[in-house]
């Protein structure tokens, strides 16, 4: 009984998995051939790279990729030091009210981030970074999540080695950069993840505070040039959504064993 059950959760699992992918395979499908091809799954069909020629020729992508790779860049470092900081607090520092302020900081987790736009909008409208690299990524450097997993990974960390580096002279950012850093390396590595894939794809915040194509990430020029008005031409849309999901992709599937061990080491379930 106990194999026939497995047997049943294994093809659950199955069945998932490609519901899960046939999008991404059926916009790869179109994107390599023609639209009356891609619409009738003509199987026999030649194949063709005339659509990612004219998905690229339809829009500025170089300079969304580079917009793109600037702000996961920009976010990724202000979380990291905020999260570093916030997290080496939270885990062993003491100061009045630390539980009631980590409480504080959890509860925007239950907080989803489209509740706080207007105020986001009004706060990055008022330091005059709208339409801004910067004004996109910083409502979201201070991450709660983040704070969270550096707290338990510094918790985690033996007591023996704080004192040690207190011992041999070592200040509290001496001790946070030489002890603790190294030692969270596997929890840095799960954030960036989830971090730079969050917001690759973020698309609601990036589409209201940016109004240029200097600005612009790959997702909000992704959907001006799948516009209707523009016309809808299934296989050279999809040809653009390969092109912007690719180094997501290709990043995947060349450090998926460190990708997988990594949130594995982090504790993340």
């Amino acid at each position: 009984m106990t194999r026939f059950y497995g047997k049943i959760e294994a093809a659950g699992a199955i069945l998932l998995a490609l519901i899960w992918i046939s999008p991404l395979v059926y916009a790869f499908w179109a994107a390599f051939h023609s639209t009356s091809d891609a619409v009738n799954f003509n199987l026999f069909s030649p194949w063709t790279l005339e659509n990612f020629r004219v998905a690229w020729d339809g829009a500025p992508w170089i300079r969304y990729f580079l917009n793109t790779f600037m702000l996961v860049t920009v976010v990724l470092i202000g979380q990291f030091i905020l999260t570093t900081l916030a997290g080496f607090s939270f885990a062993k520092l003491d100061f009045p009210g630390k539980d009631f302020v980590f409480i504080l900081v959890l509860m925007q987790l239950f907080i989803l981030p489209e509740v706080l736009i207007v105020e986001n909008y009004a706060m990055v409208s008022r330091l005059g970074l709208f339409d801004s690299i910067l004004g996109v990524g910083m409502p979201y450097m201070a991450s709660a999540f983040g704070i969270f997993l550096m707290r338990q990974s510094f918790k985690s960390v033996p007591i023996e080695l704080h004192e040690a580096a207190q011992v041999e002279g070592c200040g509290i950012f001496g001790i946070l950069w030489k002890v603790y850093v190294p030692l969270a390396r596997p929890t840095y590595i799960a954030y960036a993840l989830v971090s730079v894939s969050t917001h690759w794809n973020n698309f609601l915040w990036p589409l209201i505070v940016t109004n240029s194509p200097d600005t612009r990430p790959l997702t909000v020029g992704l959907s001006i040039f799948a516009a209707p008005e523009n016309g809808v031409d299934i296989s050279i849309i999809s040809a653009a959504t390969i092109m912007s999901v690719a180094p997501l992709l290709v990043a995947f599937l060349l450090f998926q064993r460190h990708f997988v061990q990594a949130f594995l080491r982090a504790g993340i379930k």
